[in-house]
């Protein structure tokens, strides 16, 4: 019935795009659908689901950057939470245990347990936002997944002490592990650009997953290490690119999944959305501790909503206390529905999550500390007339040939304050901001430009760029390169001057010949 499973999936994912919402609540949904259905069961979806989030967890770490987890911002910020979190969530699992007798706890160390588990934010949640927001190189993205990595740690340290498995003593091997890299990066340069390249990636997930497990270690956590043994090099950014559809593709099943845990009870779905209603707390929570550490209100805005939910680690924690006899097997679906109902919360509020900070900027703004971290100031244009938002290779190549035409009257704009640093040493004028944050556009007065290219990574975050220029009344030449017709018209329609890199990649190719044989390009 996998088949009938995946057909139920495909429509309630089309159906929430046409509404404007991410495909990923039709998963969600689609889920219980096929559970109530009949259709399908958890076993039969699991290995996909299970692929899926190693494939994700080996991804992460390909580009992990370790440095970023020392910031106090990020382990300090996820210890203080998860402290903060678990005090406020005990006593409304206590409570429920009293009042919803099916729910009775016979220890209250599972109350605890419950509650340490619910501290946790969902890393598939916030990666797949972040990709579909085109943000993934974001400081604020940089931030949360660095959080959640730091949560991944503490999971596994939780799973170790609780496991009737103790760490295998040979697990002192896997310390050699970087003694690897260089084997592995002989077998990655000799995969070439095609399918061997991605099965490469399958085949190191799996593995290193197994290779874990090999020494009661969480296979989640080897996944991780050797995406970081793999990581931060040009073949590296070539295997993280090739795993991207693949990876989302196979977390679908992870979505499916949580459905097939079941309806609840009415005593169970009143227990669940009193931890539902506990989320709200979280963003906030985050919030106020991000900005006291010199991040400035948008970072800290936008990295709380991307951890506005629970984790699937909760189902995990769950099932072991049922194993253990602190739980019985109705809290397992308690925390399925909770989990299921905090998606359904966070996903309205992060689609719209740049809008609702606009909103309420005056107000978050006057909780901003006076002094703000190094890459959180606002950068100076330098007096260029001509800014290219985007320093990927397709920026990167617009800024080269502009730069021959206007000298050093062009600027570059990245997100990235690692590429930034790195574009700079070669000599390239090139400054760290987000092309979707008003306050820099305002700050900066971007708007003043004669000239202004936009090639980020999302037709969406494009898209939003451009209605920004027009809301600070831009009125100069907008330049956006898209990939698809319909992509194309949509920009086009609201003014602007459009390049198809697929459908003008001929034209490009055959010009860029002509000007290096130094031939006349006719009109």
């Amino acid at each position: 019935m996998i088949p009938v499973v995946i057909l139920i999936a495909f429509v309630a994912g089309l159906a929430f795009r046409k509404f404007g919402y991410p495909p990923l609540l039709g998963y969600l949904l689609a889920g219980f659908v096929a559970h109530e259905l009949g259709y399908g069961s958890a076993e039969a979806i699991a290995p996909i689901a299970d692929l899926g989030i190693l494939l994700l967890l080996f991804t992460i770490g390909l580009k992990l950057n370790l440095k970023e987890l020392a910031a106090p911002q990020v382990w300090g910020v996820a210890g203080l939470h998860m402290m903060i979190a678990v005090v406020l969530t005990v006593p409304v699992i206590l409570f429920a245990g009293v009042v919803l007798p099916a729910l009775a706890l016979t220890d209250s160390a599972a109350a605890w347990a419950l509650a340490f588990a619910l501290s946790f934010s969902s890393t598939v949640f916030a990666v797949k936002i972040f990709d579909e927001r085109g943000e993934s190189a974001s400081l604020h993205a940089s931030i949360a997944i660095g959080i959640l990595i730091i949560q991944d740690i503490f999971a596994v340290c939780y799973l170790v002490f609780t496991s009737d498995k103790s760490v295998s003593a040979y697990a002192l091997v896997l310390l050699a592990l970087p003694l690897l890299r260089p084997v592995l990066f002989y077998i990655l340069r000799s995969c070439g650009h095609g399918e061997l390249l991605v099965l490469f990636g399958v085949a190191v997930s799996i593995g290193a997953a197994e290779l874990f497990e090999l020494f009661n270690l969480k296979g989640g956590l080897g996944a991780i290490i050797f995406g970081v043994l793999l990581g931060n090099t040009i073949k590296s950014n070539e295997l993280y690119k090739s795993l991207i559809n693949l990876k989302d593709l196979f977390l679908i099943g992870f979505f499916l999944q949580i459905g097939y845990y079941g309806l609840p009870s009415a005593e169970m779905l009143l227990a669940a959305m009193a931890l539902a209603l506990l989320v709200f707390l979280r963003p906030i929570i985050y919030y106020f501790l991000l900005v006291a550490l010199k991040l400035r209100s948008r970072t800290a805005f936008l990295t709380g909503m991307s951890l506005f939910n629970y984790s699937e680690f909760g189902l995990i924690v769950a099932a072991i206390a049922v194993g253990n006899g602190l739980l019985t097997e109705e809290w397992v679906t308690v925390l399925a529905l909770a989990m299921s109902i905090s998606f359904f919360i966070a996903i309205p509020f992060n689609t719209r999550v740049h809008s609702l900070f606009g909103k309420n900027f005056s107000w978050l703004h006057r909780f901003e500390r006076k002094t703000r971290l190094p890459e959180e100031e606002i950068a100076d244009l330098g007096g260029a007339r001509i800014a290219i938002l985007g320093m990927g290779r397709v920026g990167l190549g617009a800024y080269q040939y502009l730069k021959e035409l206007y000298g050093d009257n062009i600027v570059g704009v990245d997100e990235s304050h690692e590429k930034t640093e790195a574009l700079q040493k070669k000599g390239i004028h090139c400054v760290h901001g987000d092309a979707t944050d008003y306050e820099f556009w305002s700050q900066t007065k971007l708007a003043d430009c004669d000239m202004v290219f936009v090639s980020l990574s999302n037709h969406s975050e494009n898209l939003y760029v451009v209605n920004l220029a027009q809301q600070l009344k831009y009125k100069n030449t907008l330049a956006v390169v898209s990939r698809f017709p319909d992509e194309q018209q949509e920009l086009e329609k609201l003014g602007c001057v459009t390049f198809n890199l697929y459908a003008e990649a001929g034209h490009g190719f055959a010009e860029h010949v002509l000007h290096q044989l130094g031939e006349p390009i006719k009109s």
